[in-house]
């Protein structure tokens, strides 16, 4: 196979074996730090080495000169067929009666009209296994997701979605490497009233859509495009039964493959958790034995410690770390509601394997490294809690340890050939004295010139290259549009769009109000 040199990078960041001095450092094998005027060399898609002064044969050879290379991200959270239809709508819009949680009263209210449900033989045979759903909006919600994750340097992603039509063929299509995580629950809230939250139970259901999923996960993994993996995915720790949790993650290890569920994200979830069994969350999952190195909680942010709960005991974080339990940290997406993990750094000095996620609009994978940053750093009140190196790390190896994959997240021989490359002479990038610091904190996703999956460049002048972004940015917006009309039919208050996401500013010659 074709051996590609890149020659006399500037600036690398180059997996360190041999100075691990953290127990998630030896956890992980090494840390990253960073190699001047240095040789990456993949054939394949696997490294073949990285170092200086590579002597050996190649086929194409690239100048590094001028450009920083760092190892492609991982994203362990996302929900990329349903968040992107939310821009422009819930950035100011959280549940000020259920503690600013967005969860139970505008989270769903995009869908179609019962009315306008197509009643073709395709939509049938779609509904029949899938459930109904604006098919042809998520797909284009998807893609525009992944062509933001790959251009924000994200080589592996979690999509944890639904299942729908085409769903592995269409996320292969564009050279992202993903982990496919069909959710599945044994039952769905609702809100009567704004300020009460119920739920309705389908438990059958819930066991089909675990079944679904662990035929999905293994057609995953015989992909032929070698990209796909799988991880089960009880959706929330409020709306699967015990038996539904022992079972999925019984299976999860049997196929030595990860699980992941929504806990400890809302005041609401930890006083209903309470409730019912007199148990924290993440107590209450301890209790089930599910908690594990291949267990990953998105979210994570009110355990017992957190302010907003003050509990009793403050075990959860104890409970997480001795555990081996990853967090999938999405700091974006709470921030905007006034609610941060109380933190970050907390969670790492304590041994909690990280990860960062995008579970909001944009999926941009640096900007959630910024945010996690920022508000580490405002929890904490304390500048020295969390560094740049941290989240990195998260974003990153924390982010593959959570995957079990020891081969993506760093730039090691035998590993992935999965990489990011900077330009250094981005205006946001200079001076490049300290290139990472400059990256994550004042040039975002802007100076990424290239990204590469599995040695193939799937991004190039900032452009995701296997996706038609004009194409799905106008199924996205239809698809937004065709969402507005039903939310009278899925809101309480029986509110119209104009209603239940006012705009930022009143409009001259109308007579609605602006946002409060």
């Amino acid at each position: 196979m074709p051996t590609t040199w890149i020659k006399n990078v500037d600036w690398l960041v180059a997996w360190d074996r041999a100075n691990p001095e953290t127990a998630l450092e030896r956890r992980w094998g090494g840390r990253h730090a960073y190699l001047r005027d240095a040789d990456l060399v993949f054939t394949d898609g696997s490294i073949d080495f990285v170092g200086r002064g590579y002597a050996g044969p190649a086929d194409t050879v690239i100048d590094g000169r001028g450009r920083m290379v760092i190892p492609g991200l991982v994203n362990i959270h996302t929900h990329p067929c349903s968040e992107p239809m939310m821009k422009g709508l819930s950035e100011e819009r959280k549940s000020r009666q259920l503690q600013m949680s967005s969860l139970y009263e505008f989270i769903f209210l995009l869908g179609r009209p019962s009315h306008e449900v197509p009643a073709d033989a395709k939509a049938q045979a779609e509904a029949a296994v899938y459930g109904s759903g604006d098919f042809e909006a998520y797909s284009a919600s998807a893609q525009v997701a992944i062509s933001e994750l790959l251009t924000s340097g994200v080589t592996t992603f979690v999509d944890y979605s639904s299942a729908r039509p085409n769903w592995l063929d269409e996320v292969a299509a564009t050279g992202i490497r993903c982990c496919v995580a069909p959710s599945f629950r044994s039952g769905a809230w609702y809100t009567p009233n704004g300020h009460e939250v119920l739920y309705r139970w389908d438990e059958k259901n819930g066991r089909k859509g675990f079944e679904r999923a662990l035929t999905l996960i293994e057609q995953a993994r015989r992909h032929p495009s070698g990209r796909l993996m799988g991880m089960l995915a009880p959706a929330q720790v409020d709306t699967c039964t015990a038996d539904l949790f022992a079972d999925a993650s019984a299976a999860a290890r049997e196929r030595k493959i990860p699980i992941q569920t929504h806990a400890a994200q809302s005041v609401v979830e930890y006083r209903e958790m309470f409730r019912r069994h007199g148990k924290t969350p993440i107590e209450w999952l301890q209790s089930l034995g599910v908690l594990g190195p291949e267990f990953i909680v998105g979210h994570g942010i009110f355990l017992d410690h957190h302010p907003w709960i003050m509990g009793a005991d403050h075990e959860d974080l104890n409970r997480l770390a001795d555990s081996g339990t990853t967090v999938a940290h999405c700091p974006n997406q709470f921030a905007r509601g006034g609610m941060v993990l109380h933190h970050f750094g907390k969670y790492v000095k304590r041994g909690v394997n990280m990860g960062i996620g995008t579970d909001t609009f944009p999926h941009n994978m640096i900007d959630e490294m910024r945010w996690a940053l920022t508000v580490a750093k405002i929890a904490s009140a304390d500048i020295g809690s969390t560094s740049i190196s941290d989240v990195f790390h998260a974003a990153t190896v924390g982010g593959a340890a959570a995957l079990m994959r020891d081969d993506i997240g760093r730039l090691d021989k035998g590993c992935k050939a999965d990489f990011v490359v900077v330009d250094l002479d981005h205006p946001h990038m200079v001076p490049a004295r300290d290139p990472m610091k400059s990256l994550v904190v004042t040039a975002l996703e802007r100076p990424i010139r290239e990204v590469w999956v599995d040695g193939r460049a799937v991004v190039r002048d900032g452009k995701a290259l296997q996706v038609d972004l004009a194409r799905n940015l106008r199924g996205l917006t239809e698809g937004q549009q065709r969402g507005m009309r039903g939310i009278p039919e899925r809101d309480w208050a029986r509110r119209s769009p104009e209603e239940a996401f006012p705009m930022a500013f009143g409009t001259i010659g109308s007579n609605q109000p602006p946002a409060r």
